[in-house]
């Protein structure tokens, strides 16, 4: 990957194409270099990122739950499944930024990389300001319809009127992460994401208990340390960017772009809404497995809670090297280089294939240490946890072969089919399977559910893939 100084400020005007020089040197290309190396060189700082993220809310809730009580870890709970709706939607529209940064910024054209950038950023700040001061106003009326217990009702409010507040500084942060890994930049917003992780470690108990001269905040004090630390990563970035002057800054003129509008904006809503959506529709089901799982009993309910952290991991190689190869996809495609798309996509799915088995492997042979971690050695959700490995496990390793190929998908702009995809694999495929095996298997129809619905989606993404006319979806 060319690491070669970046692109000189004040070399050119808005709207000027790039000098030969300057595009020789571009910092962040994709389109150059051994594929194998240039893929694992950009994914793993995202792959470490997701991790520390992961860690993070762990090592958070652990502080609520031993500092206020499980009513307040339970308020937590609550408030974070409405924002994950809410960070969703700006989810979809950071993905769509990146790939449409990443075709310009393959074409050279930084200038119109920049505008995408600036319109992404713009956009999704002022829909984070909006849902803050609905979430502000309607946070009550949330958590009632969400059915959340009365004991942690006052606190649940509390911790998340303060999330919704802060809600624009977290949207933002994760903005220009996604902007800057369309440029080809992973490192900074890992090195963002280290420092945010570090922040909200440290601060959430002493915002929570007050030592000293500090206030004692409680649960809130908890939703403020996060928004601190967001700020704290956010700043880093843009420090970063003007400091070694790197492709999505904006200066002058340029600061217009911020002011979301023309066919950049116009690709950011239509490709991110069903890229949001996708996301929504994993909650959405995720959701109602645990409520099915909860009708089978404390025990079930609490292998099935360890048994997704465990998950949460196993997933993570797919998540990173499918957006990496999204990035370097788009990349290439704005060069005009769609002999390297098909290489990029194979050694992406050779690569996270043999990642993850690795990784379903390890907690197969070690998941009664592994589960030990949440649920103690002697519990007697373990035998259940055990067999819940064993069925599922596998089924990760299956569906990750769709996030490779979806990240392709998602460069050349298919967004709406692997959003039908998703939905037949989860609904028809995962929980109609569940309806119909149940009366036959009882409680396995729950675990084989994973697998089934797993092999349909690939099924689908592959005859998509192989057959589907999505290469027409590209339109730079």
């Amino acid at each position: 990957m060319n690491e070669a100084s970046p692109i000189p400020v004040g070399e050119t005007e808005p709207g000027e194409p790039e000098t030969p020089a300057q595009q020789q040197r571009m910092k962040g290309d994709l389109t150059q270099g051994p594929i194998l190396k240039t893929l694992l060189v950009f994914s793993i700082p995202m792959l470490i990122s997701n991790v520390l993220q992961t860690l993070n809310g762990s090592v958070n809730a652990i502080w609520v739950g031993r500092l206020l009580g499980e009513s307040a870890l339970a308020a937590t709970a609550n408030a974070n499944i409405i924002m994950f709706l809410m960070i969703a939607l700006v989810f979809g529209f950071g993905m769509a930024t990146t790939v449409r940064v990443g075709q310009h910024f393959g074409a050279r054209d930084i200038d119109a990389a920049r505008k995408t950038f600036g319109s992404g950023v713009g956009f999704c700040s002022l829909l984070a300001i909006g849902c803050g001061l609905a979430g502000w106003f309607g946070a009550d009326a949330l958590l009632h319809a969400l059915g959340t217990p009365g004991q942690s009702r006052i606190e649940a409010l509390a911790y998340l009127r303060v999330i919704f507040v802060t809600l624009p500084l977290g949207s933002l942060s994760l903005m220009v992460s996604m902007g800057m890994r369309g440029a080809g930049d992973s490192k900074t917003p890992l090195y963002a994401m280290i420092l945010t992780v570090a922040l909200d470690v440290i601060l959430n108990p002493l915002l929570i208990i007050g030592p000293g001269p500090l206030p004692t905040l409680g649960i809130a004090g908890s939703a403020l340390s996060t928004a601190f630390a967001n700020f704290a990563g956010l700043v880093f970035q843009v420090w970063t960017i003007y400091r070694k002057d790197l492709p999505m800054r904006l200066r002058g003129a340029e600061l217009g772009y911020l002011i979301p509008r023309g066919s950049e904006l116009k690709y950011v809503i239509l490709k991110g809404l069903p890229m949001g959506a996708q996301m929504l529709l994993v909650s959405s089901a995720g959701l109602i497995m645990v409520s099915l799982v909860n009708r089978e009993g404390l025990d079930a309910a609490a292998a099935y809670g360890a048994s997704l952290q465990l998950w949460n991991y196993l997933q993570m190689p797919a998540m990173a090297i499918g957006s990496a190869v999204s990035a370097m996809v788009a990349q290439s495609l704005g060069a005009h280089d769609h002999g390297r798309v098909g290489k990029v996509t194979e050694i992406g799915l050779v690569t996270n294939l043999a990642l993850s088995t690795l990784m379903a492997a390890l907690i197969v042979v070690f998941d009664h240490p592994l589960l030990a971690l949440f649920l103690g050695g002697d519990s007697p959700a373990m035998p259940i946890a055990r067999h819940i490995q064993l069925v599922c496990t596998a089924s990760f390793v299956i569906v990750s072969i769709t996030m490779i190929l979806t990240g392709t998908l998602r460069a050349y702009g298919a967004v709406v089919v692997p959003l039908i995809i998703m939905f037949l694999g989860l609904y028809p495929g995962r929980l109609g399977f569940y309806h119909l095996a149940y009366p036959v298997i009882g409680s396995e129809a729950l675990w084989w559910s994973y697998p089934v619905g797993s092999a349909l989606t690939v099924a689908l993404t592959l005859a998509y893939y192989r057959w589907g006319k999505w290469r027409a979806a590209f339109d730079l």
